[in-house]
């Protein structure tokens, strides 16, 4: 999409499909920074732009030794510069990179980067090719606009939290960045269609405006539209679905728990075979949705009942022999010695020269002609790659080399 990437098409194609992108990361802690991280996947230029004291990311979760080992993966694929944008020096090298950049991405509070004389009518002055991504909690318009918001309270403004636990319970929040990565996944592709538009439709630089809590809400289902036609409210259900059943999490008899959801008849039905309840095929309690939501315990009970008397074994065969979809709810452990997990490569073992190895998420989505890779972790040292970029900026303020 970049200038450089359009030229290379005249001769040869890419090895990686972002290979020309210019990205200046200057954002911080998870959904921000996962956007810059997904183009650094496909062969974006990323400059990781950093606070001299680092990216709160790093203290994150646990450490090997004083290494972060989730930094690892949410820096990854980047070149690291330490910068203090309180500082004139500071300011002045970010605008030189994005002077020269085709992205940059930002996640302070509405107004701080336009006092610091780098908000995007500054720098798209300087750069009119600019896209401008903007990650905050509740976006740059609305009253709410300027207060503090993290993937927490998205989780919570958005109504996930409202529907999400036991019916006799708290509101449950995940417990891990789930707002963030549904926005991060957003903001990559909006980052995209922005450059799509100025690359591809003759358009010019503009600003993405992305909020943490809208792309979680985009995300779950006709709740809204039920409120406002038949005045329901969504209640939690715990595992359960208030538009299928079966559906749930069962313990089977030595004490492994797997997950179920019947979609359609044709799965119900498969998994009443499943269960050695053939005869129950065509039972008008279960012969469509509506009546197996109406008769939910009893339907569930008896799948509930049957796992409880088997081992997993027995039980993911029986529904592999029925065709009845069935999945193993696995923890860390169970996913690191998974036969599909290895043999698709949905992780990977990546060499580390300060652990040895590092194993993370592999790159997803997969491209069957240019799929992207992981050249390296992040980096350790906050700044690590401040000298080498400083040094070699270019006549037109990008630095020579890459993250490649």
């Amino acid at each position: 999409m970049a200038e450089a990437a359009r030229r290379r098409l005249d001769s040869s194609p890419p090895e990686l499909p972002f290979e020309g992108l210019r990205v200046v990361d200057v954002s911080s802690l998870y959904a921000a920074p996962l956007i810059a991280t997904n183009l650094a996947d496909f062969g974006a230029d990323v400059i990781k732009v950093e606070h001299p004291r680092g990216d709160d990311a790093r203290r994150w979760g646990l450490a090997k030794d004083g290494v972060p080992l989730w930094w690892k993966s949410v820096g990854r694929n980047k070149r690291s510069i330490a910068l203090d944008l309180n500082a004139d020096e500071g300011r002045e090298v970010v605008r030189r990179l994005a002077g020269a950049a085709d992205v940059l991405i930002e996640n302070f509070r509405p107004g701080r980067m336009e006092a610091w004389g780098l908000g995007p009518d500054d720098l798209q002055a300087r750069n009119p090719r600019l896209v401008y991504v903007r990650v905050t909690g509740f976006g740059q318009t609305g009253p709410m606009s300027s207060q503090p918001g993290f993937g927490t309270l998205a989780e919570a403004f958005s109504g996930f939290a409202s529907i999400t636990g036991q019916p006799d319970g708290p509101p449950t929040l995940p417990p891990f960045g789930l707002a963030d990565g549904v926005a991060a996944q957003v903001g990559t592709w909006a980052t995209l269609a922005a450059l799509y538009w100025r690359d591809v439709q003759r358009g010019g630089g503009q600003v993405v405006d992305l909020s943490l809590y809208e792309p979680l809400f985009s995300i779950l289902g006709p709740q809204l539209a039920e409120y406002q036609q038949l005045q329901v409210v969504q209640q939690r259900q715990g595992n359960r679905s208030p538009r299928t059943t079966p559906r749930n999490a069962y313990e089977t008899s030595d004490g492994r728990w797997v997950a179920i959801s019947a979609g359609t008849q044709q799965i119900a039905d498969r998994v009443l075979r499943a269960i050695e309840r053939d005869d129950l095929v065509g039972d008008a309690r279960f012969a469509d949705a509506a009546s197996r939501r109406a008769h939910a315990d009893e339907l569930d009970g008896l799948v509930a009942d049957w796992i409880d008397a088997h081992p997993l074994e027995e039980v993911l065969h029986a529904f592999a022999e029925a065709q009845a979809p069935i999945a193993p709810i696995y923890d860390a452990s169970q996913i690191f010695a998974d036969r599909q997990y290895r043999e698709r490569g949905s992780f990977v073992d990546l060499p580390d020269p300060e652990l040895g190895t590092i194993a993370m998420a592999a790159v997803v989505p997969r491209l069957s002609r240019t799929p992207g890779r992981i050249a390296r972790a992040g980096a350790t040292p906050v700044g690590a790659d401040t000298e080498a970029v400083l040094s070699s900026l270019g006549e037109d303020g990008w630095p020579a080399g890459g993250s490649r």
